[in-house]
């Protein structure tokens, strides 16, 4: 399994990244510009949850009845800033892991909501190019950055750990 985090396949993660970033990017873009309420989803969502095999799982609509949809306004910004954010991230590759989680908990909650569409192709993409682990953004901004936060990191915790106290 080592060879699927390799740098002979970090292109192929590469790719990927970018076309799921692009995915992201461009459903934000949409919510944004489209004046994006999220209302009328999380009714329906909240109404798929009724009969004998709802679409939506009861703890999961309660959830919605008490903390999503008294709080849709502010679902409103998070949701397409959210994705569009993602899409950034996961294009130029900085805060790729991140963004992958981020990516990955909002496929969840579109799915746990009852929404099958692309959402199952997004989530398994983004579970694939965390397993990636580092190959997934070898190619990008993280490359760069990371080490960079490490190093003020471990400056950081080492003066502390040799701090003179007066």
């Amino acid at each position: 399994m080592a060879w699927l985090r390799g740098p002979n396949m970090a292109i192929v993660w590469t790719v990927l990244r970018i076309w799921l970033g692009v995915q992201w990017l461009e459903a934000g873009i949409a919510k944004i510009a489209g004046g994006f309420d999220a209302t009328g989803y999380l009714q329906g969502a909240f109404a798929k949850a009724g009969g004998e095999h709802p679409a939506v799982q009861g703890w999961y609509a309660a959830f919605l009845k008490h903390a999503a949809l008294p709080n849709a306004d502010l679902i409103n910004i998070i949701v397409p800033w959210g994705e569009l954010l993602v899409g950034i991230g996961l294009i130029v590759g900085l805060a790729t892991l991140p963004a992958l989680l981020a990516g990955a908990f909002m496929n969840l909650n579109f799915m746990l909501a009852g929404t099958t569409s692309t959402n199952p192709v997004l989530y398994t993409a983004a579970f694939l190019l965390i397993a990636a682990g580092a190959a997934a953004w070898f190619y990008g901004l993280d490359r760069l950055v990371l080490p960079y936060f490490k190093k003020e990191f471990k400056h950081k915790k080492w003066n502390r750990k040799h701090a003179v106290v007066h």
